[in-house]
């Protein structure tokens, strides 16, 4: 998977780079076989915060995998929150993507097993 992270008004330590880098390996456990030609944007950043909400952090995500586009973002108190926060809506985009996929490969074998079936008898 080509891998590209951004910082936007903030650079990030070395815990949280570990902690991007374990997110971003769940995401391509659960792309499996689409991996390989996957594209993952992850900018992570200071988001606009004022003193009575405090440091608001950001995370947004821009997936390629398997021809379709996903972007996925997330506001919090904190960085590690906001990253586990986007990484959850991609990985739910995902599986969504995949099931529907599944449902119409299905859909389609059912039908030509009747077509099958029918055109015997």
């Amino acid at each position: 998977m080509d891998i590209r992270i951004k910082t936007t008004d903030y650079q990030a330590p070395t815990e949280v780079s570990t902690h991007i880098d374990s997110r971003i390996e769940i995401i391509e456990k659960v792309l499996a076989e689409h991996a390989d030609n996957a594209r993952c944007e992850l900018e992570v950043g200071k988001g606009v915060g004022n003193v009575k909400h405090g440091e608001i952090w950001f995370a947004e995500i821009n997936l390629i995998a398997a021809g379709k586009r996903m972007r996925a973002t997330a506001e919090a108190e904190n960085v590690n929150m906001a990253i586990d926060e986007v990484k959850d809506e991609i990985i739910r985009q995902i599986r969504k993507h995949q099931q529907l996929h599944r449902r119409i490969l299905r859909k389609g074998e059912s039908m030509i097993k009747n077509v099958l079936r029918f055109g015997r008898e």
